[in-house]
């Protein structure tokens, strides 16, 4: 049995945890902090070093340059609309508004004197459909993604090795609480590569282990209760976009002492996800960043949604509209010259350019397309298929298929009927997509990445492209219940001595700050914000 002590123990590496050690050990660089990790040494930083790295932010420099007029009370009339909170959201509606009344203070200007970046254009995501969303840009992109983000973060703490003590490869097990649910003094756990157990004795834990989205079973387990329809089914194929250590099993560990999970079923999954071409595990998938003028289909080649489904308005939206579809999966329908221009992978690893932060080389992607990118999903994913004609890409659709298929006929009325009204020209548009495609080219941070109504059927613009698109999850909205000081609160509704919750593990605060929908760039906010306050708590008490 290996024993440690520590002021402070962190359990979980991911940004949250990453943030919380960095405030305590810059204001207090003589206390120990042991951070237990389960995973490898090179995957510190979890979910977040793989992420695209976009942030939300209310009335930052960026937004004023672009002219964009923003603020805490329109953002947080935007994230009312959103999130749909419900009476028993107390907590998560109390973390929202000051994570929106404080997000530039706590995360905006700590990030900027780490030496982060961002990209001069903000993006605009989320702008709801039915619901309304982000009213103005508020997505800021990190210049060099997430991986900079938690290179830059991993970099400041280095500073402090000698107070910082890092267990990699280490799953915690259980976490010691008197039986009434008031003090917390350690945890235990085993060093996975040896098997070895060991203890942590300490006063203050920090539980910062992601979600539950990285075990597929639990998302289906939870499914019905997050779409709240009979028509919801549970995919066949269901890709992993999270990391493996986010289990939920310290959510698990909590419940069985006692301590209350709030809604746990909402999650934030993704509808463009497609198999990695070289996966490190078992299920992991991409999200693709859709093509705004693709076609949306399901298995038959009919088209989805009232109205069609377009990216970039309401994600959940998306999600459930798919769910209801034979198979629960879809197709997106394009030709090269669509996929060049609009296609991407959300997440550092296939954007060289802005990952390593090459200037040039990411304006040549934008200016012209990631070939390079499109070419390696077109060679090496499973579930892009091309084809020099409809009959030809029918054919191998209907190959990769199972138990529906895709009808030739059908698919090219769907088509055709869209081509058509794209040649009659603008005056005559009474098609949604087309409409908001029309919206989303007046903002300029979408025209460059947006083709001026661009037919499928256009000989001079192929090969064919169908990509067969899966639910792919991501991130968990529910967690733990903590106050406004990141402490978990026992089921007698009072604060654990010691024990505090942060990032996914709180549902990024209170147990569920985003309620239903994402205004998304909130989640890595949400980690910073959300361990930054947490730590200045524990600066109080160590």
């Amino acid at each position: 049995m290996k024993n440690y002590k520590a002021d402070v123990v962190i359990i979980g590496g991911g940004l949250s945890g990453i943030a919380t050690a960095l405030e305590i050990v810059e204001n207090q660089p003589n206390k120990k902090i042991l951070i237990i990790e389960r995973g490898l040494k090179e995957n510190f930083g979890g979910l977040a070093k793989k992420s695209f790295g976009g942030v939300f932010f209310t009335g930052s420099k960026e937004q004023k340059r672009l002219g964009i007029k923003d603020s805490p009370e329109l953002a947080w009339m935007d994230w009312l609309s959103f999130a749909e909170f419900e009476p028993d959201d107390e907590y998560g509606k109390m973390w929202a508004k000051q994570f929106v009344y404080g997000n530039i203070d706590y995360v905006y200007h700590w990030l900027k004197s780490k030496g982060i970046r961002f990209f001069p254009v903000v993006h605009w995501v989320e702008r709801g459909l039915f619901t309304p969303g982000n009213s103005v840009p508020r997505f800021h992109m990190i210049w060099g993604t997430g991986y900079e983000l938690i290179r830059v973060l991993l970099q400041h703490l280095e500073k402090y090795e000698q107070f910082i003590e890092v267990l990699f490869r280490s799953k915690v097990d259980d976490i010691w609480i008197d039986s009434n649910l008031k003090k917390v003094t350690g945890c235990s756990g085993i060093h996975l590569d040896t098997n070895e157990p060991f203890e942590v004795h300490s006063n203050i834990v920090v539980v910062s282990a992601g979600g539950i989205t990285g075990n597929p079973e639990l998302v289906k387990k939870y499914w019905g209760y997050q779409h709240h329809s009979k028509e919801s089914k549970i995919p066949k194929i269901l890709l992993n976009g999270s990391i493996l250590e986010a289990d939920g099993s310290l959510h698990f560990v909590l419940e069985k002492k006692g301590i209350p999970l709030h809604k746990l079923h909402r999650q934030w999954n993704y509808a463009a996800g497609v198999h990695h071409p070289n996966p490190k595990f078992n299920g992991e998938g991409l999200s693709l960043v859709p093509a705004k003028s693709a076609l949306w289909v399901n298995a038959y080649g009919e088209r989805i949604g009232n109205p069609p489904l377009v990216s970039a308005y309401d994600t959940l939206y998306l999600v459930r509209e798919i769910v209801k579809q034979p198979g629960a999966y879809s197709w997106h329908i394009m030709n090269y010259k669509i996929a060049l221009r609009e296609l991407a992978v959300s997440g550092a690893e296939f954007n060289e350019g802005i990952r390593d932060k090459k200037i040039i080389e990411f304006l040549l992607t934008i200016l012209f397309g990631n070939k390079k990118l499109i070419h390696t999903l077109m060679n090496s994913c499973i579930d892009f298929i091309t084809a020099n004609s409809l009959e030809e890409l029918v054919k191998k659709m209907n190959e990769l298929q199972d138990e529906y298929k895709t009808d030739y006929q059908t698919l090219k009325d769907t088509i055709l009927r869209y081509d058509s009204m794209i040649q009659r020209g603008k005056k005559f548009f009474n098609d949604d997509q087309l409409r908001r495609i029309m919206h989303l080219r007046q903002y300029r941070g979408d025209r460059i990445r947006t083709l001026k109504f661009q037919r499928i059927l256009d000989k001079s613009a192929f090969p064919l492209i169908a990509i067969r698109l899966h639910i792919l999850t991501r991130k968990t909205l529910g967690g733990v219940i903590t106050n406004l000081k990141s402490q978990v609160m026992n089921n007698q509704n009072q604060p654990i001595e010691g024990l505090y919750a942060v990032g996914e593990t709180a549902g990024f605060g209170g147990g569920g700050i985003h309620g239903y929908r994402a205004l998304e760039g909130t989640f890595l906010a949400s980690c910073i914000f959300t361990g930054r306050i947490a730590a200045k708590d524990i600066l109080q008490k160590i």
